[in-house]
């Protein structure tokens, strides 16, 4: 099954041409190939840090494709007209911007002025990704819009919760002070193929772990939650909110909400590995439930996510068992 972002003419309020920061990442792929399908010509940025060009490989061919190696936190030039700016360069595995921590913090600040400037320069509508990480720990469940969230600044976590915060907070001033037109969305945890084998999050760490025969490591007892949202509905989302107009913040995000020992019982089942699981220290501030309310983006941009859990992780276990040759 694919959500509507797939399939299709372009429809009112999409651009002749969009610039995707972060487009060779997972979701920022998945972003450039759903524009392309609706007819909007892409640039493609990124520095591959932790994106990869193999993720936009089957894009290369296709017409209104362009591709940029470039670094956002040093600068970002593009030529010609550009309808949107949708900013989703940042590391977002744990393991990423922890082994990051300095590169997170200039693409949340540097590189979100170098993508604003661009969307003021250019007249263009701006989209900031942000993440459902600004609420930290939350004591709202589910979470809303109005939520201030519950993060420790200093935190090992901070590098990339703070780095968004920041990022929200000069996309803000720079609709307030300066009048670009800009949105923020906040994405909840997000699955899908091209996901990296070693990306360290869940689904790839049971997945890879349950196809290798290896146990599976559950942080903590497992009883932390998180809501697992197909890239696809996703993507329909971002689309959705850059094309309506409003300023955001919006969550996208599934209602599919289960604990991680739930989860890695799944992908055993899945698989139908013999693999067992064990358990492993917590890391430090791991959020203990996450669930976006989705009121607004239901009532604002008729969205909902289409893809089941159960399709979603069977489509994902695909990529994987490709990817990994222990079958």
């Amino acid at each position: 099954m694919r959500s509507d972002i797939s399939a299709g003419p372009p429809r009112d309020g999409l651009p002749t041409r969009a610039v995707v920061t972060g487009g060779a990442g997972f979701v920022g792929s998945w972003l450039c190939e759903g524009l392309l399908d609706r007819g909007v010509a892409v640039v493609c940025v990124d520095n591959f840090v932790t994106g990869s060009p193999d993720n936009v490989a089957h894009l290369r061919d296709r017409p209104g494709f362009e591709l940029l190696e470039q670094d956002v936190s040093e600068g970002l030039e593009v030529d010609g007209d550009v309808g949107w700016v949708l900013h989703l360069a940042c590391p977002a595995s744990p393991l990423d911007y922890l082994r990051l921590p300095i590169e997170t913090m200039m693409v949340g600040s540097r590189g979100t002025t170098h993508a604003l400037e661009l969307a003021e320069a250019s007249g263009a509508r701006f989209l900031l990704a942000s993440t459902s990480e600004v609420y930290g720990d939350p004591a709202e469940h589910p979470q809303r819009e109005s939520y201030w969230g519950n993060v420790n600044p200093i935190g090992p976590r901070s590098v990339y919760d703070e780095s968004k915060r920041f990022a929200e907070a000069l996309t803000t001033a720079y609709r307030r002070a300066r009048g670009v037109d800009t949105t923020i969305v906040r994405i909840f945890n997000t699955y899908g193929p091209r996901m990296r084998v070693d990306d360290g999050r869940a689904i790839p760490a049971f997945m890879s772990q349950a196809l290798a025969g290896r146990q599976l490591t559950v942080a903590g007892d497992g009883s932390q939650t998180r809501s697992l949202c197909f890239v696809e509905d996703t993507v329909a989302g971002l689309v959705a909110l850059a094309a309506s107009g409003h300023p955001g913040p919006v969550n996208i995000g599934s209602q599919d909400e289960m604990t991680m020992l739930a989860l890695a019982e799944r992908v055993l089942g899945l698989t139908g590995s013999s693999s067992t699981i064990t358990h492993v220290e917590l890391p430090a501030d791991d959020p203990r439930v996450r669930r976006p309310d989705t009121t607004l983006a239901e009532e604002l941009l008729d969205w909902r996510p289409q893809v089941p859990v159960e399709e979603g992780l069977k489509r994902t276990l695909e990529w994987f068992t490709a990817q990994l040759p222990y079958r």
